[in-house]
Formats: C-alpha cells, sequence, structure tokens
C-alpha cells in the first residue's frame, strides 16, 4: 500500500489535469453507472478507490447519497478542491471505518487492480462486511492476464503494476464471498481512448 500511495501522491495534480472527465466518450460506462444507481436505492454508498472524485460526483449527480475514500492524500485533496460540497476521506478499502452493513452500495472503480490476487478474497470479504443484505457492488477492472507496469508517467519519478483480471475468475471470487453476480460486461479496447486492454464491470449483490 506505501508504493500505490506514493505512486498517486506523485501524479495526483498530472492526473487529474489529464483525466479531468474520465466518462467522456464512454457511453458503457455511463449506463452501467446509471443501470448501479437505479438498483442500490435509498442508503449510503461509498465510493472506494476515489481518485479525483469525478466517479463519486458522477453517482452524486444520479441521486445517490454517495462519499468517496482514497488511499492518496493528495488525490483527497484534489476531490475536496474540485467537489467541495461532497465528502471525500483518506483511507484504505482493506480496512475501512464502516460498520458491519452500513452501507446500501459499493463501487470499486478501478481500485482493485493494485490489489495481489492471493489478497483479493480478503478485500471482497470487506466489501461484503461493510454492505448490508441485499446491499450492491459495481467492480470495475481491466480484463487480462498480464500485468500493466506504469513506469514513469509523465516523466514522475515513481513506478506501479497494475493487475488484469479475467472476469470468470473476478465473478468466482464474489460469489466465494457471499456475493451473487448478476452481470459480467466486457467491452473491447478503444484505441481512440488510449486503452490498451478490454474494460471489465461487475454487479453484484450481497446475499440477504
Amino acid at each position: 500500500m506505501t508504493d500505490t500511495r506514493t505512486f498517486y501522491d506523485t501524479i495526483a495534480e498530472d492526473y487529474a489535469a489529464r483525466f479531468r472527465d474520465p466518462l467522456a466518450g464512454r457511453p458503457l460506462e455511463r449506463a452501467l453507472l446509471a443501470a448501479y444507481a437505479e438498483q442500490v436505492g435509498p442508503g449510503p454508498v461509498a465510493d472506494l478507490g476515489c481518485g479525483p472524485g469525478e466517479v463519486t460526483a458522477h453517482l452524486a449527480g444520479l441521486g445517490l447519497s454517495v462519499h468517496g475514500l482514497d488511499l492518496s492524500g493528495a488525490m483527497v485533496a484534489i476531490a475536496r478542491r474540485t467537489f467541495p460540497g461532497l465528502r471525500f476521506e483518506q483511507g484504505s478499502m482493506r480496512e475501512l471505518s464502516l460498520a458491519d452493513g452500513s452501507l446500501a452500495g459499493v463501487v470499486s472503480w478501478y481500485s482493485s487492480v493494485h490489489t495481489p490476487a492471493a489478497e483479493l478474497p480478503e478485500l471482497f470479504a470487506e466489501f461484503h462486511r461493510v454492505l448490508a443484505p441485499g446491499g450492491r457492488l459495481l467492480l470495475a477492472f481491466q480484463a487480462g492476464d498480464a500485468p500493466l507496469r506504469v513506469d514513469r508517467p509523465w516523466g514522475l519519478p515513481v513506478v506501479l503494476d497494475f493487475h488484469r483480471r479475467r472476469p470468470e475468475h473476478m465473478a468466482g471470487l464474489l460469489s466465494d464471498a457471499g456475493f451473487t453476480v448478476h452481470s459480467r460486461t466486457v467491452r473491447e479496447r478503444e484505441e481512440a481512448l488510449g486503452e490498451s486492454a478490454p474494460q471489465a464491470f461487475l454487479l453484484a449483490q450481497k446475499k440477504g
């Protein structure tokens, strides 16, 4: 987690400037977020690994009572500055300071990509713990097998691996953690968007 925090603290301002509207040109993603918002209904939602807060703000615009959490203090500072009407906190999604069953929804929008494969069951168990029975989870990640190493982005002195996953494997881990997976969606990579891999999205529900 230290490497991940250092990486995002270092690139935060450049990242926020370059990806100011991460949902632009991505109608499928916007549709999935809208479907998720309709399914969640009333109750608090946590955007875990929220980065500069763009997706958190989008979810709030869909009517959700949502707050963001991120490991990077620099990312949280940008989110608070950009969206002062929303709540953002610094912390680890692996050790949430939330009561059992306190959330109606959890969103992990590409935030599990730095979690080692052996630690994914523990992460999904934590998502399960904080969700109320029937609570909804939306998980986004890059599909594939080989990790992507990002070395010195924009000339900055940091490096980090981004893990790609097989959707069927992730769905199996969610099932083992006590979720019912309702939807598996994979979109092929879009070169015009600078993507290097297919994008995967799982909609799941905590068993009641």
